[in-house]
């Protein structure tokens, strides 16, 4: 149950990877009060914008009573007009909880139906198609959020249980009628900044389980240099204070402790100092993960805005103001960029000094048992070296990338949609960096399960599970995982876990929803 002001970003984490959603009833009471207040500027004969007048430069036309309907729904229809490939499902159904949060605050003058239909399209999985690009993050994410809007008219397409179709078609499906838009409904739809947030808590929802990832797999590195583990003593962290840098430290430490390789290489090592990208992991990651920490309370907070415009305030009074400018979400887009490009320039030099004979304290040429007549890791370092360069490209701030639109109305704008939009690019890179990485340990002294299960954290945690899996999937983690715990802890080999296989291909194929 989401209670909109209140929401937190576990929540919205939740919503992202699939879980329905409703909201509190408590906030019905103040979306009627505010839009009888709507209802009467209609009936009254004030100009007021948005409700009975244009729209943007053409604020100064007056609207008749008659028409309003109509303007709603002209509003939607011409403003459809983004291009590019289509927004996933996941940051869709995000988008639209986000609307719902917003709308449901109570200062946007819609009806509590509009706000009740959105939700279950949501759950119904009913997904409005909405292309990925057209907005500057100013006066709202007008283009892609009027593409969401048209599903709820009746208009345009949609994705149902995975099929393309009209919504026309998927609402009778489901029994549900398109809403015919009230006073100020469409803009209320249109105007706000759900597209630009929605993206960048995709970004960092994604990039917040690779970048911990990230520290695991340094840990490693660390141990195939033979590198010290001096560095990570808490005394140092402390001494400086920095929260994310302490945190990052207590992690490696709680990785290596006890090693047997560090051990190993205590005695005769003359090396006075490691490189900077083992000995400054704390440092580096740390001030990414302070900067993700960050820009989540930025987006936690946004989440919970209202953002569209004009608002109906506590007094009654229908004021027009700039909440849709999204300046605090694309300046956290751009922190949550530079997080990343940074988490993956010190990966991709951890990668660089293993294929190094000259730097990895005695592992072979390219980590190849025959260097020369097998290349091994040498393009692999290339391509995490290829995957670095784009993230820095990308991570420059979009921000500061203003330009005047609407005939010079919107004069200052934020950019703040494809300055998100930008981060699940950065965070695929990413995530093709550390997995690099990763299998750079076939040899390593940690056990071929251990891979598995960074393997396995790592692509779960990445890529989204077909909801056809989950029901198998569940059944797996709650009995079959548990039986293979077992089997590892009275360290069953795989080749005696093959004589099961009668009894377990029949299982699985049991499991899989086609």
């Amino acid at each position: 149950m989401l209670k909109p002001g209140k929401v937190l970003i576990g929540e919205l984490e939740k919503v992202f990877w699939g879980d329905p959603f409703e909201i509190s009833d408590d906030s019905k009471i103040q979306v009627d009060r505010t839009a009888k207040v709507v209802e009467d500027v209609i009936n009254g004969k004030d100009a007021v914008y948005g409700i009975n007048t244009g729209f943007g430069k053409l604020a100064s036309v007056k609207i008749a009573k008659k028409d309003t309907a109509t303007l709603q729904r002209n509003l939607i229809l011409s403003h459809s007009a983004g291009v590019g490939h289509e927004i996933d499902d996941d940051i869709v159904r995000l988008i639209m909880a986000l609307k719902v949060i917003s709308l449901a605050r109570g200062a946007s003058g819609v009806r509590w139906e509009l706000i009740e239909l959105l939700i279950k399209m949501v759950n119904l999985r009913i997904i409005p198609i909405i292309p990925s690009q057209g907005s500057v993050g100013a006066s709202g994410d007008l283009a892609p959020l009027a593409h969401m809007a048209l599903s709820l008219i009746g208009e345009g397409q949609v994705r149902y249980q995975g099929d393309l179709m009209s919504s026309a078609d998927a609402f009778q499906i489901n029994n549900l009628s398109p809403i015919v838009l009230g006073p100020k409904e469409g803009l209320a739809l249109i105007n706000g900044t759900q597209v630009s947030t929605a993206f960048a808590l995709a970004g960092l929802f994604r990039v917040w389980r690779i970048a911990r990832t990230s520290i695991v797999s340094g840990a490693l590195s660390t141990e195939a240099a033979m590198g010290s583990h001096a560095p990570f003593k808490s005394e140092i962290h402390e001494l400086r204070g920095q929260v994310g840098q302490i945190s990052v430290a207590k992690g490696l430490r709680s990785l290596l402790v006890n090693s047997p390789i560090r051990d190993s290489h205590r005695i005769d090592d003359d090396r006075v100092q490691d490189p900077y990208c083992l000995r400054c992991q704390p440092q580096v990651l740390g001030a990414a993960f302070d900067q993700l920490n960050h820009a989540a309370r930025i987006l936690e907070i946004e989440a919970n805005a209202v953002t569209d415009n004009p608002l109906v305030l506590s007094d009654s009074s229908i004021v027009s103001g700039g909440n849709f400018h999204a300046e605090p979400v694309g300046m956290a887009a751009d922190q949550i960029a530079i997080a990343i490009s940074e988490v993956g320039a010190i990966a991709q030099r951890r990668i660089a000094l293993l294929v190094d004979p000259a730097l990895s304290f005695g592992l072979p040429a390219f980590l190849s048992p025959n260097p020369g007549l097998n290349s091994g890791f040498m393009i692999a370092e290339v391509t995490s070296a290829a995957l670095m360069s784009e993230n820095k490209s990308l991570s420059n701030p979009r921000v500061v990338d203003s330009t005047p639109t609407s005939a010079n109305q919107e004069d200052h704008v934020s950019m703040a949609c494809h300055g998100a939009r930008r981060l699940g690019e950065m965070a695929q890179n990413l995530a093709g960096i550390i997995g690099i990485e990763l299998l750079g340990y076939g040899k390593s002294p940690i056990s071929t399960a251990m891979i598995a299960i960074l393997l396995g954290m790592f692509f779960g945690n990445f890529f989204k599970i077909r909801d056809s899996f989950q029901k198998g999937l569940d059944f797996t983690r709650e009995y079959i995982l548990k039986l293979g715990i077992i089997f590892l802890g009275i360290q069953l080999k795989p080749f005696e876990f093959l004589d099961f296989g009668k009894i377990a291909i029949p299982l699985i194929l049991s499991l899989i929803h086609i």
